[in-house]
């Protein structure tokens, strides 16, 4: 398969500067996830990478040729878009094979190139359906299998799973991970929902307004965020943020005011932040404790109470501050009840003014 380098690459819509500077490196063989909210610059980028958008500064290389000039069908690469683009007119298997007849492939390439991917998809028995005989998972099977018969070089993905009912969603994020490791591909897949980033990606990119925020592992950018976007768009329950102030601090830990009521020690360090500096904590809700003594705690009411069989989330409020945590499900607390919140400060991040983590 091919690595795909990405070299300052700029893009702008008039006056709009959709993408700024980006450069990455994304691995043969890897499976990539672009994410950030809605405006953010992915899918946009994912066209550039495809050729079905111009770059206007910068350059992208697919497997160390550089292809800014190459029209799309010259790129070897297979895009599988969230509108499943069958044509409803033919079967399954002419949808699949489609592409291959315009590359003028032999009847007997074409013939074996779909039958093996209908069956890597599992789709052998709807070759002589029509699109409208079909489910939405059984649809974007196809668009997917059509994509496989090219045996392209990269597959591109701009959120192929958003039109999918939740259960169809989870069903077809296995598959997609399965097929990743059957094929050893190359691929680029684009989302707004962080759940699919952490569930499918080797590396995940996380752009924010045309700028890469962070790159890195599922877990790196979990446990590691480099800034409160990246904090907060990872997790769901995203983290939680409690402003605080800086109290002191020396080279091993930075002292903070914990709500107002006390003080707590982090082991981060930040050459940005002096005393009297404000800066925002960050916890995970599952890092919370729950009626249990910490190196912190407070005490609050009950907003809110989520079941959801595997975890409880608890909804919060003190002086301003709203808080989720997450306990047990088979958890007995209710609204109303008053609960006692512990802080762990080695499960604690500091964020400066300027929103970055310490380090």
């Amino acid at each position: 398969m091919a690595n795909i380098s990405i070299n300052k690459i700029n893009k702008f819509f008039g006056n709009v500067h959709v993408i700024k500077d980006v450069s990455l490196d994304i691995k043969s063989q890897s499976f990539t996830v672009l994410v950030g909210p809605s405006g953010c610059g992915k899918s946009t980028m994912l066209r550039m990478i495809a050729g079905l958008e111009d770059i206007n500064s910068g350059t992208i290389s697919i497997d160390d040729q550089v292809v800014n000039d190459l029209p799309p069908k010259e790129r070897n690469i297979a895009m599988v878009f969230q509108s499943y683009a069958l044509y409803p007119h033919m079967t399954v298997f002419d949808n699949m094979a489609f592409g291959l007849k315009l590359e003028k492939r032999s009847k007997e390439e074409i013939n074996e190139r779909v039958l093996e991917a209908a069956r890597i998809l599992q789709i052998q028995d709807y070759l002589k359906r029509k699109p409208k005989q079909l489910s939405g998972g059984q649809r974007q099977r196809v668009a997917i299998g059509r994509a496989i018969t090219r045996k392209p070089k990269v597959f591109l993905f701009d959120e192929p799973l958003s039109n999918l009912d939740a259960a169809l969603r989870v069903q077809m994020r296995v598959e997609l991970a399965k097929l990743h490791e059957q094929l050893n591909a190359t691929m680029i897949y684009v989302t707004h929902d962080q759940t699919e980033a952490m569930t499918l990606a080797n590396d995940i990119v996380v752009l924010d307004e045309g700028l890469v925020s962070q790159k890195g592992t599922p877990m790196e950018l979990y446990n590691n965020p480099k800034n409160i976007f990246v904090g907060g768009f990872i997790g769901s329950p995203k983290m939680n943020f409690i402003k605080s102030k800086v109290l002191s601090k020396n080279s091993n830990f930075t002292e903070v005011d914990f709500m107002g009521i006390g003080k707590i020690k982090i082991s981060k360090i930040s050459n940005t932040s002096n005393e009297g500096d404000f800066v925002q904590i960050g916890i995970r809700p599952e890092h919370l404790l729950v009626n249990k003594n910490a190196d912190a705690n407070w005490e609050s009411k009950v907003l809110v109470v989520e079941k959801l069989g595997s975890g409880t989330f608890l909804y919060l409020e003190k002086d301003g501050e709203l808080l989720v945590v997450q306990t047990d499900g088979d958890s007995t607390i209710k609204v109303g009840d008053t609960v006692k919140i512990g802080f762990d400060s080695s499960r604690c991040h500091l964020f400066d003014k300027e929103n970055n983590a310490f380090i």
